[in-house]
């Protein structure tokens, strides 16, 4: 009887590890009981990246502020390319703030599997976590960013050459979706990374080409009617614009655009989470 007892009471684990049964099993309950994981690994990543740095924060800033000078003298200058009116130096910068942020969470995503291979054999956690604190870490680098594209804003229309509305309160939902966006596309790149290396060093230079089919440099108004519709096809043009057209007022912007983009990201998103749900469970045989 004393045994059956003990018996019992060793049945009643805390953790049970069972295998997915089909690929619609995402157990996103477990992924919000990790919570505490992600913050650690945000953490981690903030930690490690600065922790043997003299200026530290300080060269977030670097990035943004010689890649204006350098797109204001080539783009601006030099090309003579429009910026709908709006000061360079703020124009430049506002898409430069938005594109960092995505590049760099759909490159570092893209190589989740292959990054974290040590710890995914050793240890179990719900993968997901891995990509999601990737997007979030990063978001530590856009604030900081953003502040400094804040402070030109603020000098700027002082003077009286930029004029903010009321789109600058979509910002937050700007940010998910992009964030949605490198998460979604990441965790496909990172599925197909896991057997065909090659796909990383296809990614990285897919990634430079692509801005420039984003309007980081040029305003859509810009562009030629033959390539608008091209360029508007792109989720993150009605972003960018949304963006622009809510702090420097100025942009070929309108609702229907933004839509899309919420439609397309969407699709994305849920997509790259199937696909990344069915590759985690095997990855580790072809890694």
């Amino acid at each position: 009887m004393e045994d059956s007892k003990h018996l019992s009471e060793a049945e009643n684990w805390t953790e049970v590890i069972e295998p997915h049964s089909s690929l619609l099993s995402l157990n996103l309950k477990e992924v919000w009981r990790y919570r505490d994981l992600l913050l650690l690994l945000v953490k981690r990543d903030f930690v490690t990246y600065f922790k043997q740095t003299i200026l530290g924060p300080i060269w977030f800033f670097v990035n943004p502020i010689f890649t204006t000078i350098m797109y204001t003298f080539v783009f601006g200058n030099l090309a003579g390319l429009s910026t709908d009116g709006a000061p360079q130096v703020a124009f430049y910068l506002s898409g430069i703030v938005m594109w960092n942020y995505f590049s760099n969470s759909l490159n570092q995503t893209a190589n989740v599997f292959t990054t974290n291979a040590n710890i995914f054999g050793k240890v179990y956690f719900p993968r997901l976590i891995m990509p999601l604190a990737v997007v979030t870490s990063n978001l530590m680098q856009f604030a900081i960013q953003f502040l400094l594209f804040i402070a030109v804003v603020i000098y700027y229309s002082y003077i009286g050459k930029l004029h903010p509305n009321l789109w600058v309160l979509m910002t937050p939902i700007l940010i998910v979706l992009m964030a949605g966006f490198a998460l979604g596309l990441g965790m496909i790149f990172s599925s197909m990374t896991t057997k065909y290396k090659d796909m990383t060093m296809l990614l990285t230079f897919g990634v430079q080409l692509f801005m420039y089919a984003t309007p980081v440099i040029y305003p859509v108004s810009a562009m030629n009617e033959k390539y608008r519709d091209i360029i508007l096809l792109n989720p993150l043009t009605a972003i960018i614009e949304c963006f622009r057209y809510g702090f420097l007022g100025v942009g070929d912007f309108n609702s229907g655009m933004l839509i899309y983009s919420i439609v397309f990201i969407s699709i994305m998103l849920i997509i790259g989470t199937l696909v990344f749900n069915k590759v985690q469970k095997s990855f580790m045989d072809t890694i």
